[in-house]
C-alpha cells in the first residue's frame, strides 16, 4: 500500500511539474503593431456640401475566356455623391449691401465627390473564379465606380444643389438683419 501510494505521490508530482511546464511555455500569439503617422497636407477646405445621393448599383461582371469556364461576380454596391459649392470662390466684389437688402452672386454647384461606400457594398456571389476572384471583384468596382460616375452627372444633383444653396442662404442672411435677400449663381 506504501508503495502504491507513493507511485501515486510521484505521478502526481510529475503531473503538476508537467502542468507547470506546459502553462509557461504553451504557444502564446502576440501581436505587435507599429505605427510611423505623418501628416502629409493640410488643406483649407470651403466647400460648403448640400446634397448627399446615395446609389445602389448592381453589378454582375463576367470574364469569358476561350479556354476556362466564363468566371462571374455578382455585387451589390453603394456609393455616396456630394453635390457643393466652393465658397473660396467667393469675392468682395460678388456681395452687393443696399442698407437692408443683400445681393449675392455664388460659385455654380459642382460635385465635390463620389465615393464608393465598401463597408455597406457585399459581394454576393461568385461563380468560377477559383484563384481570379480578386480581380475580378476588383474589375467590378471599377467598372461601377465609372458607370455611378455616369449616373451622377446625369442626374439632378446639381439642380438640387441649387436649390439647397438658395434654402440655406436666404434664412442666413435673413438672420444677419437683411430684410431682402437677393441670391444668384455665377454664369
Amino acid at each position: 500500500m506504501a508503495r502504491f501510494l507513493k507511485v501515486i505521490f510521484l505521478l502526481a508530482i510529475i503531473a503538476v511539474f508537467g502542468w507547470l511546464l506546459w502553462s509557461k511555455f504553451e504557444n502564446k500569439t502576440t501581436k505587435v503593431t507599429t505605427h510611423q503617422l505623418l501628416i502629409e497636407r493640410i488643406e483649407a477646405m470651403g466647400k460648403l456640401e448640400l446634397v448627399k445621393y446615395r446609389f445602389s448599383d448592381v453589378v454582375e461582371h463576367k470574364n469569358i475566356t476561350t479556354f476556362l469556364p466564363d468566371a462571374s461576380v455578382l455585387l451589390i454596391i453603394k456609393a455616396d455623391a456630394v453635390g457643393c459649392i466652393d465658397l473660396t470662390k467667393v469675392k468682395q466684389e460678388d456681395i452687393e449691401v443696399f442698407g437692408d437688402s443683400v445681393s449675392m452672386r455664388l460659385p455654380l454647384p459642382e460635385i465635390c465627390y463620389i465615393k464608393i461606400d465598401h463597408k455597406s457594398s457585399r459581394v454576393y456571389d461568385t461563380k468560377m473564379a477559383f484563384f481570379r476572384e480578386a480581380d475580378l471583384v476588383d474589375e467590378a468596382y471599377k467598372n461601377a465606380e465609372k458607370e455611378i460616375a455616369t449616373e451622377v452627372k446625369k442626374s439632378d444633383i446639381l439642380q438640387q444643389t441649387r436649390a439647397n444653396a438658395l434654402n440655406v442662404f436666404t434664412p442666413l442672411l435673413k438672420g444677419l438683419g437683411f430684410n431682402k435677400v437677393s441670391l444668384s449663381f455665377e454664369e
